[in-house]
């Protein structure tokens, strides 16, 4: 699981603020990897090796209403991806592409995104997206159940 996304870039931040969320909540199986992907890009190349399901979230430019959830697969991320939110998105598309050309691309890819309002320098997200964030948290725990993946809920503990 690959959040992607620029936190000081209001909405933009959407992929990395989920996969921030879900690890600090649930405890994954020891094979599944959250990962902060920030807006690293190519350098995340590496961690896509030997990687047979890749579950991407990040805010995507759909035309939509700002805080639409967009589920996209296989063929449909590069295209969706070609209309840019930001400039890690270049990124994005240039990690899928690279890793398809040394023959790493996953064979399953999902993409659980949402349509930012702004993209901005700012660290606060639109009340539309902040909205849609424990949305996407929901897809996306479905999305790895759907897989064979239970996530464990990490009890809360009680503050003093």
């Amino acid at each position: 699981m690959l959040g992607i996304g620029n936190l000081l870039m209001n909405d933009d931040a959407a992929g990395v603020r989920v996969v921030q969320s879900l690890a600090e909540k649930y405890r994954f199986p020891p094979d599944v990897k959250v990962m902060d992907g920030g807006t690293l890009g190519l350098d995340l190349l590496p961690h896509l090796e030997g990687v047979d399901r890749l579950l991407v979230i990040d805010a995507v430019e759909t035309g939509a209403a700002a805080g639409t959830i967009v589920r996209l697969n296989g063929e449909d991320i590069p295209l969706a991806l070609a209309t840019k939110v930001s400039p890690h998105q270049m990124g994005l598309k240039d990690l899928l592409l690279v890793a398809d050309l040394q023959g790493h691309s996953p064979p399953l890819m999902v993409l659980w995104g949402v349509q930012p309002e702004s993209i901005e320098m700012d660290i606060e997200m639109s009340p539309a997206v902040a909205e849609a964030v424990p949305v996407l948290e929901l897809k996306v725990l479905e999305e790895l159940a759907g897989w064979g993946i239970q996530a464990e809920r990490i009890p809360l503990t009680p503050t003093a």
